[in-house]
């Protein structure tokens, strides 16, 4: 989606970061916004998952919005 000029953010979890940094610049975007959320995602349960989307959403929304640097 990047690529093709849309607004982006890509979620990545805390134990994979490093390969987000290396795969943002393998593909041409080391600027590419992400939002680090925490290791392990799967499996947390839907109280997990909806207190992680609630503190996360206002950054993402700012970030799609340019409002926000996006790495974080």
């Amino acid at each position: 989606m990047a690529k093709r000029g849309k607004a982006t953010v890509a979620l990545v979890t805390s134990d994979f970061w490093p390969q987000g940094d290396f795969i943002a610049s393998a593909s041409g975007m080391p600027d590419l916004p992400r939002q680090q959320v925490p290791h392990p995602v799967a499996g947390s349960g839907n109280e997990a998952m909806s207190s992680l989307a609630r503190e996360i959403a206002p950054k993402l929304v700012a970030t799609l919005r340019g409002q926000d640097g996006g790495a974080a």
